[in-house]
């Protein structure tokens, strides 16, 4: 679950980025010009609006910061367009790799909603939803993409956009046929009321029952727990044996990021990870780096998908 990175410079990727320098000076050239140019236009206006003698208070505050933000954003608007035609670029090669294909918007599915349902994703008041890799890994079909969840809080003046998730949704067919749903949670994640008596026996989502499995593994009881509503396939397909590569992934991680819905012959994985696969990048000399960036962090998440998807009892596919 490697691609080689030198083979990637050295080919066909290496030549494309050589031939976008001209893109890349071509941006840069246009959001200096409409920085400049806006910038001649506007400090006159505001230079009068301050200095007329009018007393602008609050608006004048306001009309300032949205003059200045609306060049600023139109400005940067040809780097940010060249920037995602490099990464795209960049990210599709990537892809090419593995043998699977890239695509950089996203309309989310059926998995989504599912992870939504069963409490793997946090309720949130925005959406964006980008960079979709997709195809056939290890014989299993493969979706994974990034969500980014924002949630309006505060009121009046301190009302403001917080991130409640950013990470990678995974979605796969399963290496084994199951009937069950089983959710493999955070530990305390579903507690009594308040967290009064400890953990609950049961939760309930949409309606559906699953009860708590008891584990074996120590580590994994620490970190997991396990909700099923069929406790003797739960032990089949989350198995102790592979916890210690699971654990050692989410490291890499930064901490709490796996959990997983196993339902209908399928899983579905949700890894907080940050803002991952930006590969677009204005300076050459960047591109080398950030194709190694991008191709190590997909790589992590595609040997994280096949260690939870094993084929056998006790063997993880990695």
């Amino acid at each position: 679950m490697d691609a080689n990175v030198q083979g990637l410079m050295q080919g066909h990727l290496g030549q494309w980025l050589a031939d976008q320098e001209s893109m890349r000076a071509e941006a840069k050239k246009k959001a200096f010009n409409r920085w400049f140019y806006s910038g001649i236009i506007a400090l006159p206006i505001l230079t009068f609006a301050w200095f007329s003698g009018s007393s602008l208070g609050s608006f004048g505050i306001l009309l300032t910061f949205v003059i200045i933000g609306g060049i600023a954003a139109w400005g940067y608007m040809p780097i940010s367009e060249a920037k995602r035609a490099i990464k795209i670029g960049i990210n599709s090669a990537i892809a090419r790799e593995f043998g699977i294909s890239y695509e950089h918007d996203v309309n989310p599915g059926s998995e989504f909603e599912a992870a939504m349902t069963y409490g793997l994703l946090p309720g949130y008041d925005r959406d964006t939803f980008e960079d979709r890799w997709y195809g056939s890994l290890e014989g299993h079909d493969f979706n994974l993409y990034e969500a980014h969840l924002e949630e309006r809080r505060g009121s009046g003046k301190n009302r403001r956009w917080v991130t409640v998730f950013r990470g990678a949704l995974v979605h796969m067919e399963f290496g084994r046929d199951f009937h069950s749903t089983t959710l493999l949670q955070r530990k305390g994640k579903h507690r009594k009321w308040l967290g009064l008596g400890g953990r609950k026996d049961h939760a309930t989502f949409d309606g559906h029952r699953l009860d708590y499995v008891d584990q074996v593994h120590p580590d994994f009881e620490d970190v997991f727990e396990v909700w099923s509503d069929d406790q003797v396939e739960a032990r089949v397909l989350i198995h102790p044996s592979y916890v210690e590569h699971l654990l050692a992934l989410e490291r890499a991680f930064n901490g709490d990021a796996v959990r997983a819905l196993f339902s209908r012959g399928e899983v579905i994985l949700v890894v907080e990870s940050g803002n991952l696969f930006e590969s677009g990048s204005m300076d050459a000399r960047d591109d080398e780096n950030r194709v190694a960036e991008a191709t190590d962090q997909f790589g992590a998440m595609a040997r994280l998908a096949l260690a939870i998807n094993q084929n056998e009892r006790g063997r993880s596919q990695l």
